[in-house]
């Protein structure tokens, strides 16, 4: 694994997931190559010839993860939940801008802006868990190197701990939503906080580095009710690479 730097669209994209910058226009998209090869904005799901957003395709194949997260869960996972997230948000925006034109009713403002929350996050979320994991020996599992090591052995007393504390804030996730390692800007400290749905508890101003989807569609076909062995597999698939990647752009 290479602590390889960040470019700025994919800092902001993290940023935008948990902490509510509007990517469309913050020049989180530009067209340019990062350091993991020339991925342009379609590849962090936002297509600006089109003017929507798009589901971007997997850094590796459906069965990559196994046996750690099975293919067919990945299939579902990707083509129909990220996908559903995808027209969810594109939808709420096509009925804003109608709404601005005066064709869709003034009074359904919270509604679709409570949507597009919904959505977008949904959309983001899965786009950055995607991109943070990869092939178990093969750039996935393993511990964190360089900077993001400090980090961590500073800001939870050593790997062991912060992964013990991680995963606890996974499990006792009430209902469907995330867990995800945060570097929170003002302070400088990593935290480890809880999300519900897609979108609910997180404040401004942390930039995502890890997040673990623990929505039981992410693991129910192969580990059922057991949310705790779903989150032990993950660790031996995370591309500690890209998370120290992240760590240094924010």
């Amino acid at each position: 694994m290479s602590d390889t730097p960040m470019n700025r669209r994919e800092v902001l994209a993290s940023a935008a997931a948990l902490g509510g910058l509007a990517l469309a226009g913050s020049g989180a998209m530009g067209a340019t190559a990062h350091a993991d090869g020339a991925a342009d904005a379609k590849e962090l799901g936002w297509d600006a010839d089109k003017g929507e957003f798009v589901l971007p395709a997997l850094p590796y194949g459906y069965d990559a993860l196994e046996p750690h997260i099975d293919e067919q869960t990945m299939r579902i996972h990707h083509g129909k939940h990220h996908a559903g997230y995808v027209r969810g948000a594109n939808g709420a925006l096509k009925a804003l801008a109608g709404l601005r034109d005066g064709e869709v009713d003034a009074g359904l403002i919270q509604n679709w802006s409570r949507k597009l929350s919904f959505h977008l996050g949904g959309h983001m979320n899965h786009t950055l868990f995607w991109r943070g994991l990869a092939p178990a020996g093969k750039g996935g599992g393993g511990r964190p190197t360089g900077a993001l090591a400090s980090a961590i052995d500073r800001d939870f007393g050593s790997f062991d701990k912060f992964r013990a504390h991680f995963s606890g804030a996974a499990g006792a996730v009430e209902g469907s939503g995330w867990a995800w390692l945060v570097h929170h800007g003002i302070s400088g400290r990593l935290l480890v906080l809880q999300m519900e749905n897609q979108q609910k508890l997180l404040p401004v101003g942390v930039t995502a580095l890890l997040g673990v989807d623990v929505w039981e569609h992410a693991y129910y076909l192969r580990y059922q009710n057991r949310r705790k062995d779903y989150v032990r597999a993950f660790f031996e698939v995370i591309d500690w690479g890209r998370v120290g990647a992240r760590f240094s752009g924010a």
